[in-house]
């Protein structure tokens, strides 16, 4: 049965946009969220329940960090497979669990994590968080699918159908979206969707990124 009361803490490595959107959700008030200034200060809070590195970079170095824990290690990375972080990692990283915590993602009411062999119950109960496994698959699910409404927007202004503006108040009062595609692809990082599917276009064709998305990207 898990203590509601039994105090605990939650150490979490994001810039300010990201640290807030993720401070918006429902805290417990038996939880105490400690904001890390680099990853280094990782290992001074090894007594936490779980570390969410939003920040992460797919780098070898970052999982020596992760390999010092006992706890499990959220890391925000849709781009990538658990197999392909295996490679980077060149070591065992189990403790590590992909989440989509792009930009307008975080603080959606069920995380989207990628399948992996960690039992992650006992710590969103602890939390209080709704969470969804998903494939482990690059751009899981809610991702693949913004990129490609993306993408499809781009290719429609490249083909002068409308204009930035008016594509993203069509498709807020069409589908009742938060966010027009445009809205979203600054929100999240134009790199970051051009990224994405760039790796999905390697199996599937259908995923070629549009020319001016493509352009916008490498400028």
């Amino acid at each position: 049965m898990i203590d509601e009361h039994a105090r605990f803490r939650v150490a979490v490595l994001a810039n300010d946009e990201q640290f807030k959107e993720l401070s918006s959700r429902n805290i417990p008030a038996a939880c105490e969220i400690i904001r890390l200034n680099n990853i280094s200060e990782i290992s001074t809070q090894s007594s936490c329940l779980a570390f969410f590195d939003l920040l992460f970079e797919p780098v070898p170095e970052r999982f020596k960090y992760y390999a010092a824990l006992r706890s499990p290690v959220f890391i925000n990375c849709v781009e990538l497979t658990n197999a392909s972080l295996q490679e980077i990692a060149n070591a065992s990283n189990s403790n590590v669990v992909r989440i989509n915590a792009w930009p307008g993602f975080i603080s959606r009411p069920i995380l989207e994590l990628a399948e992996s062999s960690i039992d992650v119950r006992p710590i969103f109960e602890k939390l209080q968080w709704l969470f969804e496994n998903v494939p482990d698959t690059p751009g899981m699910v809610s991702a693949r699918i913004i990129s490609m409404i993306i993408n499809e927007a781009y290719l429609s202004l490249g083909e002068q159908v409308s204009t930035k503006p008016e594509i993203d108040t069509a498709m807020k009062l069409g589908t009742n979206y938060p966010y027009g595609p445009f809205e979203w692809a600054e929100r999240i990082g134009i790199e970051k969707i051009y990224q994405l599917l760039s790796l999905l276009a390697k199996t599937a064709p259908r995923y070629a990124p549009a020319p001016l998305l493509k352009k916008e990207a490498l400028q």
